[in-house]
């Protein structure tokens, strides 16, 4: 299993140390980050978290999927590796009637 997980069903205004904190709670967390629209810098509602080892997220996965952050039940999942974006823009292109 990869050490980097997706977060869900964030609320808008979390931030990337309230996120750290909850994961901490497991491990050693390498990285959290809310993903933030450029343009108003409001949150997304999802982020990704990067434990120290497969199995802290296995565990973070396992005991914080469903736990609360901010008032919300949070979903945790194990990320998929990020698509290349020229790839992603050919499909869309491809898909259009």
């Amino acid at each position: 299993m990869t050490n980097k997980l997706f977060v869900g069903s964030l609320d808008y205004s979390t931030t990337d140390s309230q996120l750290e904190e909850h994961f901490a709670t497991i491990g050693k967390v390498l990285s959290a980050k809310v993903i933030v629209d450029r343009y108003t810098g409001q949150g997304k509602g999802f982020g990704f978290v990067e434990m120290e080892t497969g199995e802290l997220a296995k565990e973070a996965m396992n005991k914080l999927n469903g736990s609360q952050l901010n008032g919300r039940n949070i979903a945790v999942k194990e990320a998929k590796p990020q698509e290349d974006r020229n790839q992603r823009n050919d499909n869309r292109r491809n898909n259009r009637w």
